[in-house]
């Protein structure tokens, strides 16, 4: 007997009995038990035809190649920068990655003019090893030194959220606030405002979305969050 007992965007708990049946197809979070799937961990269904996956709910950054992430440099080497991406270990940016233009560290350049000890940057992943040993890279659109604002950070599982289909959601924060963000695939974002007031209005929405990531309804809630701060 087939048998489906959740539904796309569902919160799901540890041992909870998700669907009986071989025509549903476990995936990441979920395991088989005999002819049953079963939850792994705490998060959101997530239904791809008869594919079960978990989004979980929390859970440190693991890198991938191609993730753009927020990073923040912690050292200035003699041809390469350390950057805390929020993973257990500090990512590399080579010297051949840090810009288009050609940096002559022979004659006397300083590192530390192009990036330097606690700069926000965003970048690319561009080489992660079997060892999980981690490079980045500034040489893409988009890849560039964030100035002035501020840095939240949410769960790096809730950045779908965040973003919204196409952008939705953070595109309403955007217009309803009037600040530049920018967001990590690490779970790090980027604020910055002319307007005190607005940057705090944009963290406040933010760190909602982040609580309450797995409720219903919650663009309409944002939307109503958004337009009652902006009114004050």
């Amino acid at each position: 007997m087939e048998k489906l007992n959740i539904k796309d965007k569902d919160l799901a708990v540890p041992g909870e009995e998700l669907a009986e049946g071989m025509e549903y197809l476990p995936s990441s979070g979920t395991y088989r038990e005999g002819n049953k799937i079963i939850a792994a961990q705490l998060g959101i269904i997530s239904l791809n035809g008869n594919v079960i996956k978990i989004i979980p709910l929390s859970g440190r950054y693991i890198p991938r190649v191609g993730d753009v992430v927020i990073g923040r440099v912690t050292n200035v080497g003699f041809n390469n920068w350390f950057v805390d991406i929020g993973y257990a270990y500090e990512a590399v940016l080579p010297l051949k990655e840090a810009s288009s233009e050609y940096i002559d560290v022979e004659r006397g350049g300083s590192l530390s003019k192009y990036y330097d000890f606690g700069d926000y940057i965003m970048c690319g992943i561009s080489k992660v090893s079997r060892s999980m040993a981690t490079d980045v890279s500034m040489r893409g659109p988009g890849l560039k030194k964030l100035k002035g604002g501020k840095i939240i950070r949410i769960a790096p599982s809730k950045v779908p959220r965040l973003i919204g289909k196409q952008g939705s959601m953070i595109n309403l924060i955007k217009d309803k606030t009037g600040c530049r963000i920018s967001v990590g695939q690490n779970g790090w974002v980027w604020i910055q405002a002319e307007d005190p007031k607005a940057e705090m209005i944009a963290t406040h929405v933010i760190e909602e979305i982040n609580k309450k990531a797995h409720n219903p309804g919650l663009t309409d809630e944002i939307t109503n969050l958004l337009s009652k701060e902006t009114q004050k």
